[in-house]
């Protein structure tokens, strides 16, 4: 394993390049958050943190499936419009008197199969994932305003149970319980990527694909797989935006994609695949959070210097990845 050499008291540290991105994500999470500190008193406020959380669960799940499939070396632009057509779903059927015990497993059920049908096409007829996806991205949305062209409410007694539900502490810190769900889905996924077969295999083939199939592991199956994961943690990602907003509407999440995939490199995933860890793509969800927040607390600032920001910190850390590739090769 190639390693970089820390000089830390009386010896040097060797440490895998392949952490030094998510390393570089936390100490940049840890100065933006001590710069909130001391800029405003308020920032200090444990609740603050968990607004971040509660306003960002719905993205670090797609952000999860998303980083399942860059490790991969693929791509996933359909995720933001699936988030949309699985809100608008819900949203519909609740709005026709479906009882939400049937609304659930059908609106879960959107992503997977969309998913599953994008990784078929890119896997046999051997289409690029920008293509695919892209096709993908289209049908969604177009999908979205074909059940309805405004935005329709949900007034569901689950629904809004779920919505207004807090688990918090005796000082009056809370959570939703959006951020359980996201953090269990945190949990599942990083125990599939670094213990199961299928974790093993979505790193191989992410890391030369050819010598995965050389090595006889199961290529297509993998890439399928990973597409219809990515589209599940999409279905998860709308119902959770459903709570949060209590509606679905057509041009809901439109960019989503983008803010994912940015988290998911933020965090230290590689685009070309082979290297990355889900504990990253939270570290990066935070980041554009923090970013978010502190532009709030700011209240000079346009919210378009999110995306500026956000920009800036995707050149970095692209930049940052390929000098450690070019530095060990």
């Amino acid at each position: 394993m190639t390693a970089t050499q820390l000089t830390i008291g009386r010896g040097p540290v060797r440490l895998p390049r392949r952490h030094i991105p998510v390393l570089a994500t936390l100490a940049l999470l840890l100065v933006m958050y001590g710069i909130g500190v001391s800029q405003y008193q308020a920032f200090s406020n444990i609740q603050v943190v968990f607004n971040v959380l509660i306003d960002n669960s719905f993205l670090l799940v797609v952000a999860v499936g998303m980083t399942f499939v860059i490790l991969t070396g693929g791509i996933d632009l359909s995720v933001g419009s699936v988030v949309a057509m699985t809100a608008m779903v819900s949203a519909s059927l609740l709005e026709r008197g479906l009882p939400a015990g049937a609304v659930l497993p059908i609106a879960l059920l959107i992503g997977p199969m969309l998913g599953f049908l994008m990784g078929c096409v890119i896997h046999f007829f051997d289409i690029q994932p920008f293509i695919a996806t892209l096709a993908g991205m289209f049908f969604a949305r177009g999908m979205c305003t074909f059940i309805s062209g405004s935005s329709i409410p949900i007034s569901d007694g689950f629904w809004t149970s779920m919505s207004q539900t807090r688990i918090g502490d005796p000082r009056g810190n809370f959570v939703s319980i959006s951020v359980v769900i996201a953090f269990v889905v945190v949990a599942v996924a990083a125990y599939t990527l670094a213990y199961t077969r299928l974790g093993r295999n979505v790193y191989a083939i992410g890391g030369n694909q050819q010598s995965a199939l050389l090595m006889g592991l199961p290529v297509g199956r993998t890439k399928i797989a990973v597409y219809t994961i990515s589209g599940l943690c999409s279905a998860i990602g709308g119902i959770l935006l459903s709570f949060y907003t209590l509606s679905g509407a057509p041009l809901i999440a439109v960019g989503m994609e983008l803010d994912v995939i940015a988290a998911v490199v933020i965090g230290g995933t590689v685009l070309t695949g082979g290297s990355g860890y889900v504990f990253g793509t939270v570290l990066g969800v935070l980041v554009l959070g923090v970013i978010q927040t502190l532009i709030t607390f700011d209240g000079s600032l346009n919210s378009w210097w999110t995306k500026i920001v956000i920009g800036g910190l995707l050149f970095a850390f692209i930049l940052l990845q390929r000098l450690i590739g070019i530095r060990y090769k």
